[in-house]
């Protein structure tokens, strides 16, 4: 097909960065995407915002989840491609997608049923914010099937080399989140004016029309998606597999969500405008690790299916080049962050009195998305040789000195910025930890 890019043949860059572009554009799709909720959101006010913010730490939770099924499958998809094992790949896509609908399916009823004790964690100030926050969470999280499917689906594809239709289906959903954003917020024409619910409706249901692009493009998908039947009995030996290899990276994520959580509800000690001050700063920041997480994606696939191969050279060569350009990347992020923090977050939340936090959080933040860049890449490369434990391992152990370490900055004059500073520094760690973990044990020791 012509959306398929050969991974294993031809220039290393040109391969590379031709798989990348796909993904690095729907990740920017993506960061949009929620960059469009929040301006909408920022203009009904501040607490809006905050409830968003606290509702939207299971829909990041979830995240974590779905990855279990994504990145199980993207990297055996890959490595059975890159072995000439079309069959194999097929069962491993087959029941990929299978266990992430099962998994979205239990997660969303968990969060429907709990939505009440579960925003009550953050400890929120406003009466008004909790129930803003409760109805997202439902709606969100409760239909939360939708982003579960679509990512198995972008792992998939991008795992056979084709990253052009999981662009094409995510800019479909910014388009109509766009468009029923303003609309379902504000009550334009005959639709009432539903606030925070609104813009949890217009996400669903971006989201739900996402899944049916990719259901209806994936038909032409002749190498795996052809002879694929969704609804057959799943086979065991090929989940235990999966789970084998995605259980590190969710686990990650889900341990990093969850410590995000702990340092968001310090951060609602300082008022419900630090939450949103945080759910902001993290969106814009997006702009550098959704970009980067989408390179990793290409990085994965491409020495997944080389290393499929038995082309050790082939795949070392991909890793090098793609550091170049996240380093670049990583730069660019931190200039724009530092320099012109103001102009940038007053796009979201023009209040006045929480601009100023909104400054620091932006300027400290910047100092690390050079090492953030490098940890995310590097992650992705150690991913597509199937060793999930190593990045999974420098992550979790780091990300979970935040808590103490801001718990310690607090205390100081830094106040608030201490907890922006604890975030930052265990970042730039981890960027260098894992880069010289990737130096010392890729390529040792693997089986594919």
């Amino acid at each position: 097909m012509k959306e398929k890019i050969d991974l294993l043949n031809g220039p290393v860059f040109s391969s590379l960065t031709r798989l990348a572009l796909p993904i690095m554009a729907t990740s920017l799709v993506q960061m949009a995407y929620n960059l469009t909720d929040m301006i909408w959101i920022g203009r009904i006010s501040s607490d809006a915002v905050a409830s968003v913010g606290a509702a939207g730490m299971y829909m990041w939770f979830a995240n974590g989840i779905a990855v279990l099924a994504k990145m199980g499958g993207q990297v055996k998809v890959g490595h059975s491609l890159g072995a000439g094992e079309q069959a194999e790949a097929c069962g491993y896509a087959r029941n990929a997608i299978q266990l992430s609908l099962f998994l979205g399916l239990l997660y969303g009823v968990l969060c429907f049923a709990f939505q009440q004790p579960l925003i009550g964690f953050f400890r929120l100030n406003s009466p008004a914010v909790i129930q803003d926050a409760q109805v997202y969470l439902a709606i969100t999280c409760g239909l939360v099937v939708f982003s579960f499917l679509n990512q198995v689906f972008t792992g998939i594809l991008t795992a056979m080399g084709n990253s052009r239709t999981s662009f094409l289906a995510t800019a479909v959903g910014l388009v109509i989140n766009i468009v029923l954003d303003p609309v379902l917020i504000f009550g334009i024409g005959p639709f009432p004016k539903l606030l925070v619910a609104g813009a949890a409706i217009a996400t669903v249901f971006a989201q739900a029309v996402v899944t049916a692009v990719f259901l209806l493009a994936v038909r032409t998908e002749s190498e795996i998606f052809l002879n694929l039947r969704f609804f057959t009995k799943p086979q065991l030996s090929i989940l235990k597999e999966i789970i084998r290899i995605g259980l590190p990276s969710s686990l990650q994520n889900m341990i990093f969500t969850g410590i995000s959580m702990v340092i968001a509800r310090i951060v609602a000690g300082f008022g419900d405008s630090a939450v949103a001050v945080q759910k902001v700063g993290s969106q814009i920041e997006s702009i550098s690790w959704m970009t980067s997480d989408g390179f990793a994606a290409a990085v994965n696939s491409f020495i997944a299916q080389n290393f499929g191969a038995g082309n050790e050279a082939r795949a070392r060569k991909g890793y090098r080049c793609s550091m170049i350009v996240v380093l670049l990347w990583g730069v660019f992020c931190t200039i724009v962050l530092i320099v012109f923090p103001a102009p940038i977050f007053r796009i979201f939340i023009p209040e006045a009195d929480v601009l100023p936090m909104g400054i620091s959080y932006l300027q400290i933040l910047g100092v690390s998305q050079l090492f953030m860049c490098m940890e995310i890449t590097t992650a992705g490369a150690f991913s597509g040789l199937g060793q999930t434990l190593p990045p999974s391992v420098v992550s979790v152990s780091l990300t979970t000195a935040r808590i103490p370490l801001a718990l310690i900055l607090i205390s100081t004059p830094l106040g608030l910025d201490g907890i922006w500073w604890s975030i930052t520094i265990s970042s730039i760690f981890k960027g260098i930890v894992l880069t010289a973990a990737f130096q010392k044990l890729a390529f040792r020791k693997t089986k594919r």
